[in-house]
């Protein structure tokens, strides 16, 4: 494996909750054989998804969710239709990927190990799934390339640009390759927001597939919890042409994922932007503190030769 990998802190032993209750194995062999078969019927019909419409692929998406005894909150606007378009999300799950696709359904990117998986490996290059061989990174501009034509005729992709699943608890940030294939394609790009939460409403890692878990123990741990809620909150897509560069793009998308883009937008009690300060004599919303002379009025002018420098909001250097 390439030292240049993205890779995540948590571990199934450091970061997952266990959901250990022998009352439960009835129930939980009933919805994880639900789960399957609903997963074997799906892949078997992918080659002729194109037939179906987008809300049945929605509408079985969200039940294999369901199947497995995690109830499903989706909050936001619908994501952009009848236009190419790049969802990215944070990656906690396998239980992300149909989450996704019932946002949107979508060709999904995945690592390029699942094609040798026997049977399951045939069947998934069936259903459209786009691979990437996360070990040759002389790969990767042909990879961005075979996304962006695939967003320029007009189908979602779907990314998880952290590159690594995360507990939940932290997250990671946004790699900036496959933005490359939104630009070059002149699509939106849609962050989604995924949270699992358990019967208390707290944050929960009973979903979380990290490190060196097997699939079948996160299957079987999300099987058996009770409680479990996923929540999908769909947030405002980011229009072609707003953002000049794939860095830029990777980390206004990745900040509106972890939330900084709403803590940013800090508004006074008359619906301005607020000047708070910030550390290093910089305010908020990225301009350079200037100190006023005594008895100079708020909102006066600054002196010449201290103009303020706007900086960018998100990922400047």
């Amino acid at each position: 494996m390439s030292v240049w990998l993205p890779s995540a802190p948590c571990t199934p032993r450091a970061c997952v909750e266990a959901t250990v209750s022998l009352t439960a194995v009835p129930r939980a062999v009933l919805r994880l054989t639900a789960v399957v078969v609903l997963v074997l019927v799906g892949v078997v019909l992918a080659p002729a998804g194109g037939w179906f419409p987008s809300r049945v692929v929605r509408g079985w998406s969200r039940t294999v969710v369901r199947a497995a005894g995690v109830r499903v909150r989706v909050t936001g606007a619908a994501a952009p239709t009848g236009t190419g378009l790049l969802l990215v999300a944070n990656h906690i799950s396998w239980l992300d990927i149909p989450l996704l696709a019932g946002v949107r359904p979508a060709r999904m990117l995945a690592k390029a190990e699942i094609r040798g998986w026997p049977v399951a490996g045939a069947l998934v290059a069936r259903g459209g799934v786009l691979f990437i061989d996360r070990d040759r990174l002389r790969a990767l501009p042909a990879t961005v390339a075979t996304i962006a034509d695939s967003l320029r005729a007009g189908r979602a992709v779907a990314v998880f640009p952290e590159g690594s699943t995360w507990c939940g608890r932290a997250q990671g940030r946004f790699r900036r390759a496959v933005f490359q294939a939104a630009l070059d394609a002149r699509v939106p790009v849609q962050p989604v927001r995924i949270r699992y939460r358990d019967r208390a409403g707290a944050a929960g890692t009973v979903a979380a597939f990290v490190g060196d878990d097997p699939l079948l123990a996160s299957l079987w741990r999300v099987v058996s919890a009770r409680g479990l809620v996923a929540e999908v909150e769909v947030l405002p897509a980011l229009a072609p042409g707003s953002h000049p560069d794939r860095r830029t793009l990777a980390a206004a998308a990745g900040a509106q994922v972890r939330g900084e883009a709403r803590e940013r937008q800090l508004v006074t009690p008359f619906g301005r932007p607020d000047g708070l300060s910030g550390p290093a004599g910089h305010r908020l919303d990225g301009r350079r503190r200037v100190p006023r002379k005594a008895g100079e009025r708020a909102g006066a002018q600054a002196p010449a030769g201290r103009i303020p420098v706007e900086r960018g909001a998100l990922g400047a250097s």
